[in-house]
């Protein structure tokens, strides 16, 4: 059956709806010749409407078959029967039995008992659920894939008009009613540090799409063609100008986005959608809705990015067919602009004035995210995860964002307003206090030296390098670029990304630390199975052993890349003494092969492992003479060190870093390192916390590596200690019981003028 045949009932009943909408009559009576018309011609002997109304309740607003008493009397909250559930997880469902569900919710107003199949799909407008269009039968029937496709389509037209016909107030309509306006103190995950105060704006306005359904077909594909053409020059454009002003990580995004823009599935599943009977824009609607009920049920990043960009699109599409450029999205924006998004496309954040633009809030999002990486680009201040923001935030609502604690306020009040406002005078000030000192020596008061480093990922981390005054990149995590990558790039590719890290070093040492895959941090074109514990599973060096050819090419690009240059490479989740030496033992040959053919070879060597599994710490004396250098991963050591997954939100602050296990175990290894003649650093995040900082210098620690923003606190914690004080100590309480040292340390840090 060809895509006309197969769509020719769909598109007879999309014309009769158009005509009933259009008609005369109050909403009510519109929606219950939808209802009579929709039985009719599914051939079913019911057909209901719910609606969505505050408080989360579906309320029968129309029925043909039910009892007429029950319009407006029948009522379930989301998620309760087989109608709640279809409205919370926003998916069709299509039941020959429905009564012997277990979730059926059986209401003897509705007279349904007579019915045994039923279908379901929800009514939604712009990724929010309006309300539920069911079908029932008499007989046990097997509803199509097809029946439900067109299902989705009636509901899609059934949802203008819950939104522009006066069904239900509109007030109703909007996530936020019912929800207090008291102020919120709203959780949320760092993805890009620094303070910001201002005014909500909420991203993105509604693009009004018309009409739903064509009179034209072949118009309607030529509309579509020509809005599309006009998209993806305007991209073009976009990555033209992102190109000249200095290639980065977020240039590479973009060109990924134009890429996603051509994709024949997605322009080929809005053809089909128009071929059913509906306009461009509805087919673009619709395709719309479906990708946004895919992404409530994808947990696999990469999958979540890529059905987030092709939403994106469909937004920047709308806007050609409604005869825009989708471009200017900023121009209304308040001085001050804090964006809120449930999550967005790099290319929209783009669209909006960043001389405006304060602070970006988003509800979903990761550190990885494209959004995310391009809002540092933009040295923009980043929250993630701020879970129900979009729901509970009013346009032009005042924001605080404060990105270096991972908060975010919403309607803070007059004073606390002034405060934050006075809060961020003084971080300014002492940004700026830190960036005149960034020159001035990492010394202790008595003459000790202490080594800063910087934890970088991707290029646009590495003006920071000098911005800092950092030392040098003590961590580069390799795998950070490959993330937002659609494949895995080859060995020229490589090449590019470390020499171009090598170039902005400016001859400063950069540590790269070999791809850490697995985990949580999952490549999509890597393909590896579930684990039930995946941070001690099949990851990092444990990969490259199972898989040299991948370590293998890794390591040729560094080499080629470093040139004659130094090169410093480092092992992650090294933990026996035979992985260490396989991984050297390729990075050997592999340097012998660029010699054979005659390319350049570092001229100095430094090899080295990352410490986060406990056991390497008893075979350090083993390493003598095999590793150049040890760099403590605190992160994973003290998780493995408790048994205590830190993603774990029970867990969390349960154990604390400066305990005396953890400081008696880090002694223990900073001893052995000692003894060995091993080098050793630290690169989590203790080393960029400056009490903590402060405690590992008194262990005897003097190279830490840390994210950007900390240099400058821990150069002046460093500036102001006196390091054989702070030892005598920080030893003084090895021995010393209790869960936690840190009032004991911090007091020492006042008594003794330690700037923190």
């Amino acid at each position: 059956m060809g895509v006309t045949a197969k769509w020719a009932g769909s598109r007879l009943l999309l014309r009769r709806l158009r005509d009933v909408m259009a008609g005369g009559g109050s909403a009510q009576e519109r929606l219950d010749r939808i209802v009579r018309l929709i039985a009719s011609d599914m051939v079913a002997e019911v057909c209901s409407i719910y609606v969505r109304r505050a408080g989360d309740v579906l309320e029968l607003f129309a029925t043909e078959g039910l009892k007429a008493e029950a319009v407006h009397h029948t009522r379930l909250r989301v998620g309760e029967g087989i109608v709640g559930e279809i409205a919370a997880y926003s998916r069709a469902t299509a039941l020959a039995d429905a009564q012997n569900h277990p979730n059926f919710a059986y209401r003897p107003e509705t007279g349904e008992e007579i019915y045994s199949s039923l279908m379901g799909v929800p009514i939604l407008r712009g990724g929010r659920v309006l309300g539920v269009l069911v079908v029932q039968n008499r007989t046990s029937r097997t509803y199509t894939d097809e029946e439900v496709e067109v299902m989705e389509t009636i509901a899609m037209v059934i949802a203008e008009l819950i939104v522009s016909g006066g069904v239900v107030r509109r007030k109703e309509q909007t996530p936020a009613d019912g929800i207090a306006i008291a102020p919120l103190r709203m959780e949320a995950v760092k993805l890009n540090a620094g303070l910001a105060m201002g005014r909500a704006v909420l991203h993105r306005p509604y693009v009004p799409v018309g009409r739903l359904v064509a009179e034209d077909e072949t118009q309607e594909q030529d509309r579509l063609s020509e809005a599309l053409a006009a998209m993806h020059k305007s991209l073009d454009d976009m990555v033209d100008q992102a190109d000249s002003a200095g290639s980065g990580d977020h240039v590479d995004i973009l060109k990924t986005y134009r890429m996603i823009a051509q994709d024949r599935g997605w322009i080929k599943r809005i053809r089909e959608a128009i071929s059913t009977g509906l306009t461009a824009e509805g087919a673009v609607v619709r395709v719309q809705d479906d990708t946004r009920t895919r992404m409530k049920n994808v947990q696999d990043n990469y999958l979540r990015e890529r059905l987030l960009d092709l939403e994106d699109l469909a937004y920047r599409l709308l806007q050609h067919l409604a005869g825009g450029d989708a471009a200017g999205t900023g121009g209304a924006l308040p001085e001050n602009a804090i964006l809120v998004a449930r999550n967005m496309g790099p290319a929209e954040l783009l669209d909006y004035d960043s001389s405006r633009l304060r602070g970006l809030v988003l509800e979903e999002g990761s550190a990885t995210s494209h959004v995310a990486i391009v809002a540092r680009a933009l040295d923009i201040p980043v929250l993630g995860r701020v879970k129900g923001i979009v729901d509970r935030v009013e346009a032009q609502d005042h924001l605080i964002v404060d990105a270096n604690n991972g908060v975010c306020f919403v309607r803070p009040g007059e004073d606390f307003r002034a405060a934050f406002a006075l809060s961020m005078r003084t971080f300014e000030e002492k940004r700026e206090a830190h960036r005149r000192a960034r020159d001035l020596p990492s010394v202790t008061r008595d003459g000790v030296a202490v080594d800063l480093m910087m934890n970088a990922g991707l290029l646009i981390d590495m003006p920071h390098l000098h911005e800092s005054g950092a030392a040098g990149i003590g961590l580069y995590r390799t795998e950070v670029p490959f993330m937002v990558r659609n494949d895995f790039p080859d060995v020229e590719a490589q090449i590019d990304i470390y020499a171009r890290i090598l170039d902005q070093a400016e001859g400063k040492e950069v540590v790269f630390r070999t791809l850490d895959i697995g985990g949580d941090k999952v490549l999509p074109y890597f393909e590896a199975a579930e684990e039930e514990n995946p941070a001690m599973g099949w990851r990092a060096i444990r990969i490259a052993m199972d898989q040299p050819g991948l370590l293998r090419t890794q390591l040729r690009a560094m080499i080629r890349a470093a040139g004659a240059r130094p090169l410093t490479v480092m092992f992650p989740m090294v933990a026996e003494l035979s992985e260490f030496e396989y991984a050297r033992r390729l990075l050997m040959k592999e340097v012998r092969r660029c010699a054979d053919r005659g390319h350049p070879t570092p001229a100095m060597l430094k090899v080295g492992a990352m410490l986060e599994v406990p056991s390497l710490a008893f075979q350090i004396e083993a390493l003598s003479g095999r590793a150049d250098f040890l760099s403590i991963g605190s992160n994973d050591l003290l998780q493995f060190l408790f048994a205590s997954d830190r993603g774990n939100p029970r867990l969390d602050g349960r154990y604390d870093p400066l305990s005396p296990p953890a400081l008696g175990f880090l002694k223990h290894v900073i001893e052995a390192c000692r003894r060995a003649g091993i080098p050793l650093s630290v690169c989590g995040e203790m080393a960029g916390d400056p009490l903590q900082a402060m405690t590992l210098i008194g262990l005897g620690i003097r190279r830490l590596s840390m994210a950007p923003a900390s240099v400058g606190p821990v150069r002046s914690m460093v500036r102001s200690l006196d390091a054989a004080t702070t030892s005598s100590f920080t030893e003084s309480l090895l021995e010393a019981r209790g869960h936690s040292l840190r009032a004991r340390l911090a007091g020492f840090a006042r008594d003794h003028g330690v700037s923190l």
